[in-house]
């Protein structure tokens, strides 16, 4: 007999408990404290502190930070998000020129950008992307780029302009399963966001993709399964899985809390899928060990092209 999944049912002004895996301590550090003060001193914001995220003790201590530009308000309003909603300032023009600033500063080997959505703007903020980019090849040229982007809905040309730029990874994340999405990220579209991904392999077969969902939101294991099937489809390099924690009473409930071995089980089976590389845990997230997941993204296509060129010289 299966074992049966634990479903959280929460009024409206509660939160679920967090289980023992899940609980992280309250960031005391002096490289927390500097990380923060110098991201303040150049008028920057980071996902880490917008979305809560249950990390930012640990990655800003190790002087890791996800750069969230186009300022700290969104267009939409995710029901997993903590970032707020409404009508966003005017695009900052020296922003690109600050964030290369803080990445020589903090001596950034690896750097993560991402951005709230801006409907608002023509291009979605696609060549502000742009610009932070070539702002840092000039700056730190050996520092490797990660971009975190929104999906560009009705926005063409913005996919096209950022791969032009050459960033290291393009990440767009997928969030949850086709069927959540009218609850969970009304906004978005689910086959446009996977055909967002396809246009980046298509465009630059070389550069890593890499999306990411989130468990625990009412999802089923088939569905996760079909959603790496399609994310293969679009030929993603890289899966990342983690645990939805609701930010506050508002959000969309935890359903559950998915254990550490279930998380094992997705892995497996996404590295029997095909990806390159996988983190699949509680309390992974998009960019948690980016750097460093990094390295192995890199690694793991190094051996799999070795692979390739030993089959083909034993034909």
């Amino acid at each position: 007999m299966g074992t049966m999944s634990t479903v959280t049912v929460l009024d409206r002004n509660s939160l679920p408990r967090k289980p023992s895996w899940i609980r992280v301590k309250a960031p005391t550090s002096a490289g927390y404290h500097d990380t923060r003060r110098l991201l303040r001193e150049k008028g920057l914001h980071t996902v880490c502190e917008e979305a809560a995220c249950p990390n930012i003790g640990e990655c800003w201590t190790q002087k890791h930070a996800t750069v969230m530009i186009l300022g700290d308000t969104c267009t939409r309003a995710c029901a997993f998000c903590n970032v707020k909603t409404g009508m966003p300032r005017a695009v900052d023009p020296h922003e690109p020129a600050h964030l290369a600033e803080v990445v020589v500063t903090m001596g950034l080997e690896h750097v993560v950008i991402t951005s709230v959505d801006r409907d608002d703007l023509p291009d979605g903020g696609a060549f502000q992307f742009v610009r932070c980019i070539e702002a840092i090849r000039a700056a730190a040229p050996r520092t490797t780029i990660e971009i975190l982007t929104p999906d560009f809905l009705r926005k063409p040309g913005g996919v096209e302009a950022i791969v032009a730029a050459r960033p290291d990874v393009y990440n767009h994340n997928l969030e949850t399963v086709p069927r959540l999405y009218r609850t969970v990220r009304p906004g978005a579209r689910y086959f446009h966001s996977l055909r967002l991904l396809d246009r980046v392999k298509e465009l630059d077969p070389s550069l890593f993709t890499k999306s990411g969902i989130m468990v625990g939101l009412g999802e089923e294991k088939r569905e996760v399964l079909q959603v790496m099937d399609d994310m293969r489809s679009a030929d993603i390099d890289f899966l990342t899985i983690g645990q939805y924690l609701q930010p506050t009473p508002r959000h969309h409930k935890v359903e559950r809390f998915v254990e550490p071995q279930e998380f094992e089980s997705y892995a497996r089976a996404a590295r029997a899928k095909g990806f390159l590389t996988v983190s699949a845990s509680p309390l992974t997230r998009s960019s948690y060990h980016a750097g460093a997941d990094f390295e192995r993204l890199r690694a793991a296509r190094a051996a799999q092209l070795a692979g390739g060129a030993m089959a083909s010289l034993s034909l």
